[in-house]
């Protein structure tokens, strides 16, 4: 059997991730300690008993999935399984620095620091409620593609996320996202709603946050991967000289997830472990590839089973 490991991206964030798994891993811990002191602050606090709308700030959600991410790693490598029994990592969004510290391509300090930037950047380059995206269940990408450029009249409106064939996310200037979800009801899609996020990511508006990754970026080694990673913007494996360029490029791109699954099953993958908090990939990947077997591994629970 082939597996992959995939990586969460923001929103799966809660309360308490990844608590249980540094109690009884000391590997899982020591992932909580070394992004504590890369951010020198008491990120784990926040995770594990703080407020849940301060963990969902950007800023601080991407960093803390992707802690509590690696966390599993350790606690998975303590009982013997490293990343290297995986053909393909990858990550949605913000996972993708998670899938490349997990691959031993960026180091987990070099991670949490990137993602705090990543993160205030995101939040910065657009005023609140100047933003917005919209889930838009129902339709085909191309469907959504052709809705948005309707939509759009002028503003930013773009296919942000095309997570499964059932779902695509929309993102740009919030009059025309609300357009969008008018246009794709009439058009016949199922649902179309808008989402609970604080910036219209995956979009061009993004342009400022791509920048500072870019400057962000420069000054950080990215070591070759030990499993090949499977990019977000390519739904493809990543080059390792072209993994800089990538992660700029993913800011203001489009996070192509079905088309990603598609080519690790085309590749031979029969099986995906998600690693991180919450289960929303496995959800995604069993609507992508029905037939191959998926596996959320959050907790010790999870990882004893996994064995």
């Amino acid at each position: 059997m082939t597996r992959a490991f995939i990586f969460p991206g923001q929103g799966a964030q809660t309360i308490g991730m990844g608590r249980d798994l540094a109690e009884a891993y000391p590997a899982a811990r020591a992932v909580f300690q070394d992004v504590d002191e890369a951010l020198g602050e008491a990120l784990s606090a926040l995770i594990w008993d703080g407020d849940a709308d301060t963990l969902t700030l950007t800023a601080n959600a991407q960093p803390a999935l992707m802690a509590t991410s690696l966390a599993v790693m350790a606690a998975l490598e303590a009982e013997g399984v490293g990343v290297e029994q995986a053909a393909f990592v990858a990550g949605h969004s913000l996972g993708e620095y998670s899938a490349l510290a997990a691959s031993g391509a960026l180091g987990i300090a070099d991670a949490a620091r990137l993602l705090r930037v990543r993160g205030a950047a995101m939040q910065k380059a657009v005023p609140v409620g100047v933003g917005a995206m919209a889930a838009v269940l129902g339709l085909s990408l191309d469907d959504v593609q052709a809705v948005a450029a309707e939509a759009a009249a002028g503003e930013v409106c773009q296919a942000a996320n095309d997570n499964d064939p059932a779902q695509v996310v929309v993102s740009g200037h919030k009059a025309a996202v609300e357009r969008a979800c008018e246009i794709a009801k009439a058009k016949g899609a199922k649902r179309a709603i808008l989402l609970p996020v604080s910036a219209p990511f995956h979009c061009t508006l993004m342009q400022p946050a791509a920048d500072a990754m870019a400057e962000a970026l420069e000054s950080v080694e990215i070591s070759t991967p030990k499993v090949p990673l499977v990019a977000n913007v390519l739904a493809g494996v990543a080059a390792p000289d072209r993994i800089k360029a990538l992660l700029v490029q993913q800011v203001t791109g489009a996070v192509r997830w079905r088309e990603s699954v598609a080519f690790m099953v085309d590749q031979g993958v029969t099986e995906f472990w998600e690693i991180g908090a919450g289960k929303a990939l496995s959800g995604m990947v069993r609507r992508i590839a029905r037939e191959a077997e998926v596996r959320a591994i959050s907790s010790p629970e999870d990882v004893k089973a996994a064995l």
